[in-house]
């Protein structure tokens, strides 16, 4: 009966932790109508080694090659406020779910 109550616990266990890794998103991406939607996103993360000056200076990072649930996590987080760059949160602010299927789709395949 132990056994049995540890292979529950344990299944449970990493149901949950699964489901806390991988965001619940129900669009699925298209990179090609990302083509559209990616003019806001080069003119920071499509220069090596770019620096922002607003709010404070601040490495732009790279997200081409990033996988397609990272990049709609982060930019979830944008549009909730829960990352705090004042820039990101304004255009966070305007994608809808399906922008930010497709532009992930597209970055993932990015290099």
């Amino acid at each position: 009966m132990k056994r049995l109550g540890l292979k529950v616990g344990l299944t449970f266990g990493l149901i949950a932790a699964t489901s806390l890794a991988t965001p619940a998103f129900a669009e699925k991406g298209n990179a090609q109508a990302a083509q559209d939607k990616k003019s806001m996103c080069v003119g920071c993360h499509g220069i090596p080694g770019y620096k922002a000056s607003f709010p404070t200076v601040y490495s732009v990072p790279k997200i081409a090659g990033q996988s397609e649930g990272y990049l709609i996590a982060a930019l979830q987080a944008y549009k909730k406020g829960d990352r705090k760059h004042p820039t990101m949160r304004g255009i966070a602010e305007t994608l809808t779910d399906q922008d930010m299927a497709d532009l992930a789709a597209y970055y993932a395949t990015a290099k």
